[in-house]
Order: C-alpha cells, then structure tokens, then sequence
C-alpha cells in the first residue's frame, strides 16, 4: 500500500521478470495495449518508467518474455485486435536499449507463426516456445483460432543476440494444442536431469492436465501426481522458489452446488492457490475457491496478471478480475501482492566497521525481500588486569583490525544506529523505516541448538523443532564457530609484541612459531587449543615486512577450555634470546564456560547498526514455558538496556526477519571493544588512481587520545602462507610516517592479493599510534572489476 512513483494503469495479458530486486512489467491491455515499460523496486517501493531507446518494440499482449541476466527477450503476442506478431525482440536493461533481433530458420522447418498465449520458457542459452494461438485467416478483422502445439528452440548468444530457431525431435506423446498455459523448468540439486513442466491452459475448453519434458532426451511424459489437482484453468501464472511451482488464480469452471459445470458452462475468476512439490510431484492447496474475496488479507480473483518471484518472495500485480457487465467490459484489479513462501537465508556473519571503547560499528550483507533483522550478543565479562603487571600493553583490537576486525568496510560515520522501536532513517528523506507491525517475533529462550549452544535472550519467537532447524541450517557448533579474537602462543621465540606492527621490522620473529599476537593490556596471554576454526574473510592475518612474518590467527568458540596465564611485557629491543632462556609458566586449571546467553540488540530495518547497548530480559522471562506460541516481539520500551564495556569481548549473530517469520541466525562474530588511553581508527580513507600508482589519504582518528606520533598502512599482498590458508590474509607495510597520505607504486600494486570473498577487492590496513601505542587499523576493500591473477 506505500509506493512511490509512476503507477501504471491496471491491466491484463502483460508480463514480468526480476532483475534482482526489480521487477521488470511489459505490455498487456486494457482499453488498448500498452507499450509501456514499467519498473518497480521492490527495495524502495518505487514505480519508475526508465527512459528507453533503440527498437521499441510496439504494445502487445500474451506475449513471451524471459529474462536472461540483464537481458530481456520478447517474442510475439497480440498486437492489435486479431493482429498477432512472431517478431523478437531484445532489451538490454543495463542500458534500457531495445534492438529487434532475426534469428536463423530452422534449417528442418518453418519459422514460429505469429501467435499470442504461448510459453517461452528459458534454461541455460536456450529458450523453449510451445503452443499458442494463431488466426487462422489472413483477415485480422475475421478471427479464425487455431490452437497450437507445435515446439521450438531459440539459441542464444552469449552476452547479446541470438543464433536462430531449430525444431526438436521429440519423442512420446506431445502435450494437446493450447494458449494461456504455463511452462517452468526446474532441475532438482542432487539428481537428474532439467525438466520443464507445462500445466493447464485453453484449447476450446479449460484444461488441468500436466506434462513433463526431459530437456535431456528430449521426451514427453505425463507425471503421475497425489493430491488433489487445481481445477482446470487458463491465464493463471506458475512460478518455480525452490522446488515448488506455486500456481494462482486464473479462469476456472463455475461450480453449482458442489458440482464443475460443463465445458460450454460457466467461467469465473479465482484467487485459488496451490503449489506442486516438484520432487515428489504431490500437489498442495493453499487457497481454495471457498476462502477467497472474504478479506482483504487475501489476493482478490483475477486472470491474466503477471506474477514474478524475487528470492523467495512472489510478487502479483494487477490482471482482471472476471466482473463484467458485457464481454466487451473487463474490469482490472490495480493491487499489488507479495507472498513470502519460507523463512529469510541466515545473513552473513557480522562485520565489524569501527570499534570504540563502549560501542561498534556493525554491518552485514543484506538479505533480499526482508522486513528488518534481529540482532543479538552476548559478552565475556570484563578481565580486569592481572595483580602486579602494568596496564600498558596495546590494545587487543589493535590485533582484531590487523584481522579485519575493527573495520571491514570505509563507510560513513553516522549509520542508523538506533534500535526498535526508536529506530531511525537513513536519511532525512526515508521515514519508513520502522519495521512493519505484522511482522511477528518473540522469544524463545534457554532452547538448545545442536544440542550445545544455550540459547537464553529474547529471540525469534520459533518452536523448539524450529530452533533445531534453525540449528541445522546454521551449523552451530561450539568447536567450529569461527571469531575474530586473536590468540597467543607460549612459545618462547614470541616474546616481543608483535602487534605493533611498527616494530615489525625492526625485530626477528620467527615465522614458524605457531600462532602470534599482540599482549592485551590485561597482560594474559591465551594457549589455543588444536581446534580447527571455520574460514571466513577476515579470521585470519598475516602481516609481513622486509625482514620478518608473523601471523595473526582467530580464536575458536572452543576456546573455553583454554589455559590464561600472566605474562611480563617485553620491550621490543629486547632479543628473542634473552626471553627464551625463561621456562613458560605452569598454566593454571581452564577457565570455566562462558556464559551462553544470547540478548537482543534490537530489530533493525537496514543491515547496519551502532551498537553501545543491549536489552536486559526480567528473569521471568528466561523460563521458556512462560512463553506462549505467537508471542509478540518484545516491548524493548520496558526492558532494561545495558551499556558496553570497555576491553570486552562480544559476540554477534543476525537473523533476518520476513512474513514468515525470524529465519536462522548467521554465524558468530567475535569483537572486543577499544581500551581507553589508545588512538581510534583513522577514518575517511579515499583511494584516487593515477597513471602509475595510487594515492590513498585518510583523516586523523576521531578520538586520537593524545598526540598522534606516526601512522602506518598495509597492504594484503600474495604468499605462499596464503595459498595454504586462503582465510589468512598477509599484509606488508607500505607507509610508516606522520602524514596522512602515501602513494602506493605500480611495483607495490603487483604484488597485491586479490580477495574474492565478496567482489574483487585489493586490501588496506591504516592505523595510528600514541604515546600509549597502536590502535585499532581502519579496513579498506579497494574494488577491482574483471581481475586476472597470475601467482608468480
């Protein structure tokens, strides 16, 4: 009901594909036939006509319309009344630029005849025509139907352009001649080969029948099916999310009393509903004839509409909704509808943009066709330092953001931030930006995932078998979740702090001491346990200057049974050799689990947020069967909020939330807010390329703590320690100085790594020290386009 922009008029017989979050409409009539192209976001709920050029194509109606990436086909239709087209045409909505394409004839026939209702279906570089209506007579004023079963295919070029048509040899039985049927193509994940799917239509009366191809062998068959079949129909739409075909609403057999009337009977519209499960070939109603048009919670009764799918969110719009007065007098619906069919993917892990001492920056891919996202924690009590060693070590995120911990993507400072229900817009001009009121969450609370993972916080509000899916889906597992919290090693040859980067150069570190990382300023020093971590991105660093390697590696979830032990800090002129002659110290018993309960950040409308507090639950809550089935998200207005802590080890998961409801969590982020004392993160960073180098600038840290003595850039560059562990990023230094701005040379640029764990990307690290030491480094994925990496 809230869209922005050109509307256009309702209509019947269009078409509509989905270019990720567009939808793309074409054609279709009502009191003449529009040639209009029409675009909605489903995003920004914005209609917008965008400004075509080339071959325009004329109106039409009951055309083919296929998407093939950025490229649009058309193929016949009804012109004018009685006139039908066999032309082809091709969109190229990268550039809104039609062009009127002549494909070969078949070298074993004739070209398709003009014709409208048929299926143009596509798969890999191919498109599959059948069926249709054709005039009879070369009159278009003296309409003579012939209905079609004839079958063709169009290859395709790649890119643009087609190749030309040629008639298959088919074998069994063809499908009888038809018009305003459906066709699909689906091939099932595991087995077999793609199949395409044709099902009901017209050919002088209605028809529910359903045929299968075998793309492969190209043969005919009719499935054996279970359920109870849609009732016959033409002008309905089918559309394949996952491996469902859900089929709605078309021209059905007005039923008397109970009973289908015969074909010279009655026709009306329906908002029936069903899908078929393409893989046991069971059919499943979801609307029947008898709930439709009692509320307006439902789509209303309508043929000819278009209906598109968008991830796995189907989208209906307009078609006519059988009301007539005379024949010559349809009446169309203006409405638009969307279905969510499953719950939303679970998100990307949570990234972290910028660290301070009580908040983070946060961000994660977005989730098409979601309502908001739920965000949760839970946290490591604070360390306080160990009795009789100075606070005066570099800050643990120092290390996080040497890993991409403490800030994975340049953005601007100010993200929406502030959680529901006091959310805000992006910008001035967003105001809708609440999450919707039907969407239904509640809790769920000390429910066990995979059997592990105590889950005690306000979340989705799911049964336990839910959960489990959840958990299935997700794979949580406390020995594989991957963080981004460095570690230490006991080994003697570690002595130095080898997270000041700085000094990286000036010391000798041996590169196969198993795990390195900076000394927090709590001075504990953390024994990893031969526990495999999962990869991801940024859970891993490198960093390499001329003369020494050191790496960074993540700490597993499984780290509860680590050993934390003091340890003396060491000046870095001090030689590996005078720290080696000490024994390591006896570590004590392990520490004991971490608290495993999960609170919510809040529900957010975009894939940001600022985070500097969380909810706090009454402990009424946490007893899961004081919670009801249904129960509503809860009123964060009454709940207790708590503040971050500064030195504190926090752990984030993400869930999106759609009309079905909160789908599974991502998997676990790791992040420990700044110590105070030490320099933020450089911000603002600008990457300008010149002929032979590139300039790369930043501003100083908003909160540099002092003065700002030197600061020092990284760049991710290629090794064989990479190739190894892809996970693990190994960065040189570039830049070390009191400016705020360096070059980057050609040379330099050709020893870079590509990372292609999102979009190609060449990797910055820029961080500042104080008279205190090196703080948090600010992240910066350089994008590349089409990128061809010779390893040398």
């Amino acid at each position: 009901s809230s869209f922005t922009g050109p509307v256009p008029r309702s209509r019947h017989g269009h078409r509509a594909v989905a270019i990720r979050e567009l939808l793309i409409i074409f054609g279709g009539g009502n009191e003449g036939i529009a040639d209009e192209l029409h675009v909605y976001n489903t995003v920004t709920n914005q209609w917008f006509l965008p400004a075509v050029r080339g071959d325009i194509p004329p109106g039409c109606a009951a055309h083919g319309f296929v998407c093939d990436g950025t490229r649009i086909l058309v193929f016949g239709g009804m012109v004018e009344y009685g006139r039908y087209s066999n032309d082809l045409y091709e969109l190229q909505a990268s550039r809104w630029l039609w062009k009127k394409v002549k494909p070969q004839a078949p070298s074993n026939g004739s070209p398709p005849c003009p014709r409208l209702g048929h299926s143009f279906s596509l798969y890999g570089n191919k498109c599959y025509l059948f069926g249709g209506l054709a005039n009879e007579s070369e009159d278009s004023n003296n309409n003579v139907p012939r209905y079609l079963n004839d079958f063709y295919e169009l290859e395709l070029q790649h890119g643009s352009g087609v190749v030309g048509w040629s008639i298959p040899v088919t074998k069994g039985i063809l499908p009888s001649p038809r018009e305003s049927h459906t066709a699909i193509v689906y091939c099932r994940k595991d087995v077999g080969s793609p199949k395409m799917y044709i099902f009901g239509g017209m050919c002088g009366c209605r028809l529910n029948d359903l045929w299968e191809l075998d793309i492969e062998t190209m043969t005919w068959s009719r499935p054996e099916t279970k359920g109870t079949v849609p009732l016959p129909r033409s002008l309905h739409t089918a559309n394949v999310i996952g491996n469902k075909m859900y089929v709605f609403g078309g021209w059905v057999p007005q039923s008397a009393g109970g009973e289908i009337s015969a074909p010279d009977g009655e026709w009306k519209c329906t908002g029936s509903f069903s899908y078929l499960n393409l893989d046991t070939t069971e059919w499943i109603g979801l609307i029947s004839d008898c709930q439709e048009d009692k509320s307006n919670l439902l789509p209303g009764p309508r043929a000819g509409h278009c209906a598109v799918a968008v991830g796995t969110r189907l989208y209906i719009w307009s078609g006519r909704d059988g009301y007539r007065k005379a024949w010559n007098n349809q009446v169309c619906c203006k409405d638009l509808w969307y279905l969510d069919t499953e719950r939303p993917l679970a998100p990307s892990q949570v990234q972290l943009i910028r660290a301070t001492t009580n908040s983070f920056q946060l961000k994660w891919d977005e989730v098409p066709t979601v309502e908001g996202y739920l965000l949760q924690l839970h946290a490591d009590s604070p360390v306080p330092p160990v009795a009789g060693v100075p606070g005066t070590g570099i800050p643990e995120t120092s290390v996080l953001s040497s890993q991409g911990g403490c800030s994975l993507h340049q953005s601007p400072q100010s993200l929406p931030s502030i959680p529901y229900p006091e959310m805000k817009a992006d910008h001035p001009s967003q105001t809708n930006n609440l999450v919707p009121n039907n969407v239904q969450v509640a809790l769920s609370s000390s429910s066990k995932v995979e059997g592990k993972e105590k889950v005690a916080a306000p979340e989705n509000k799911v049964t336990q078998e839910t959960m489990k899916n959840h958990a299935d889906a997700t794979g949580f597992k406390e020995s594989n979740a991957p963080s981004l919290l460095p570690v230490c090693t006991s080994s003697a040859q570690t002595s130095a702090n080898v997270g000041e980067l700085h000094d990286l150069d000036k010391q000798s570190v041996n590169p196969d001491a198993s795990v390195s990382s900076t000394v927090s300023s709590t001075q504990t020093m953390v024994t990893q346990q031969a526990v495999k971590t999962e990869s991801s991105s940024t859970n891993g660093a490198v960093v390499k200057d001329e003369t020494s390697l050191t790496t960074f590696n993540s700490k597993s979830e499984a780290a509860e049974a680590a050993y934390v032990m003091p340890s003396t800090r060491v000046n870095t002129g001090q030689t590996n050799d005078s720290h080696s002659s000490r024994a390591p110290p006896k570590p004590p018993a392990p520490v004991k689990t971490r608290d495993r309960r999960w609170y919510d950040v809040g529900i957010f409308k975009n894939n940001s947020a600022v985070v500097s507090q969380f909810y706090l639950l009454p402990e009424e809550t946490l007893n899961i069967n004081s919670k009801k089935e249904g129960a509503d998200v809860p009123d964060y207005r009454l709940l207790k909020k708590q503040d971050l802590f500064p030195g504190t080890v926090y752990r984030f998961r993400v869930a999106a939330i759609n009309g079905c409801g909160v789908g599974p969590f991502s998997k676990i982020s790791e992040f420990k807010t700044c110590i105070p004392g030490f320099p933020g993160a450089p911000s603002t960073v600008k990457i300008t390329k010149s002929v032979d180098c590139i300039h790369l600038s930043w501003e100083p840290p908003a909160s540099p703590s002092g003065n700002i003595l030197e600061y020092s850039a990284y760049l991710a560059i290629r090794s064989t320690q990479l190739q190894e562990n892809p996970s693990q990023l190994v960065f040189m230094r570039i830049y070390c100085g009191l400016k705020t701005s360096c070059i980057v040379t050609a040379a330099q640029l050709s020893n870079a790594h590509v990372d292609y764990t999102s979009r190609p990307a060449i990797v910055f690290r820029i961080s500042a020290k104080n008279e205190r030491g090196y703080g948090p480094a600010t992240q910066v994925r350089w994008l590349q386009g089409k990128v061809t990496v010779t390893h040398s």
